[in-house]
């Protein structure tokens, strides 16, 4: 009996490794991690890192990275990382984001390799893997903050861009801290519910509704460009975003949004961030809870994912040099689905990133 891959077509034959070809046909795998489908190379004869095929792979099978990359343990050699940060030590409210990273990458499995919406073909231009998560003190969150600050200058000393799965938004502050280190001030797209600006919460300077004026007062941020989209909610004084329009930041509340695309708005965004360094973060409770319930603090009358995906599609041509997705809480939301829209939102963030080609 001849094996099943025979029977498939010359063509289809051709973009089938080896050890995809030995899955197929049934017989026992060389290593479990081998399994790889690789597309037909439009941009260059280079080998990039490619995620298996759904169509010669089953989703379900293999250990968990995010979109079913390979894992390295360093970003040596990559253009872009996935990386996680499982921390809730510095929520406020639910906890939970600390299992966000790991149930992220779950939820990838159903990514596949190019963007049918924008014909971004992250896989044929840039070398990416998922290097892992920090290993952070769930006892301690400065301590934590100093080994996520420690893991990002090794991971910028390569010359990756990092594309972080929180964790809860504490983590912004040591990461900026390693990325102005390397870039110096940078712009900074906010995609929020909240403004993350309070001076002290409970006594304590470090948490996750801190982390931004952290970075002001270090300097870390270029203050003109900065913009905060999908700020909303009650707040602790009538004008909750004052001391943030003081400072230079640009402030998008919520209500600017409603019922309109943003895609004119992120026209102006690219104006404002010119062609310096640039570091976006989104928290995925910036999105309306009744498409991301799973996260610590919701806040209602949010963003839509279409919303969402536009504010990261406009940040094409950008000179990104990190990207974060936190808050994703799955104990909230038995469903997954929270976290598949933190998977997808990833994915356009990778597509967005310098030296992506488009087809």
């Amino acid at each position: 009996m001849f094996p099943l891959w025979r029977h498939l077509s010359s063509v289809t034959r051709r973009v089938i490794s080896p050890s995809a070809a030995d899955f197929l046909s049934l017989r026992p795998p060389q290593t479990s991690l081998s399994v790889c489908v690789s597309p037909n190379r439009k941009s260059s004869g280079k080998r990039f890192n490619v995620p298996p095929s759904a169509e010669f792979v089953a989703r379900v099978s293999g250990i968990p990275t995010m979109a079913k990359l390979p894992f390295q343990e360093t970003a040596d050699g990559l253009d872009a990382a996935f990386v996680g940060v499982p921390i809730d030590t510095g929520t406020s409210n639910r906890p939970g984001a600390r299992f966000g990273p790991r149930q992220i990458r779950v939820e990838s499995a159903l990514l596949r390799s190019y963007n049918s919406g924008t014909r971004a073909g992250p896989y044929d231009s840039i070398m990416v893997a998922d290097i892992g998560d920090v290993n952070v003190n769930l006892y301690d969150l400065k301590d934590t903050c100093k080994r996520i600050r420690e893991a990002y200058r090794k991971i910028l000393a390569t010359g990756c861009i990092p594309l972080t799965m929180g964790g809860d938004h504490t983590i912004a502050y040591p990461i900026l801290q390693a990325v102005a280190e390397k870039h110096g001030p940078v712009g900074l797209v906010h995609v929020d519910a909240h403004a993350d600006t309070s001076d002290v919460v409970l006594g304590e300077k470090i948490g996750h509704g801190t982390p931004f004026r952290r970075c002001v007062e270090e300097g870390l941020l270029d203050c003109k460009r900065v913009v905060q989209i999908g700020l909303r909610g009650t707040g602790y004084s009538a004008d909750s975003y004052e001391w943030n329009r003081a400072q230079g930041f640009r402030v998008v509340q919520v209500e600017e949004c409603w019922f309109k695309s943003l895609a004119p708005l992120m026209a102006e965004v690219r104006a404002q961030m010119g062609s310096g360094p640039v570091y976006l973060s989104f928290d995925i409770d910036a999105l309306d809870p009744g498409f991301a319930p799973g996260t610590g603090t919701p806040e209602i009358a949010g963003l839509t994912p279409i919303q969402g995906v536009e504010i990261i599609r406009g940040c094409r041509g950008l000179n990104l040099v990190g990207c974060d997705l936190v808050e994703v809480s799955p104990p909230y939301d038995t469903t997954g689905n929270t976290a598949l829209t933190g998977a997808n939102l990833l994915y356009e963030m990778l597509c967005v990133l310098p030296k992506v080609k488009y087809f």
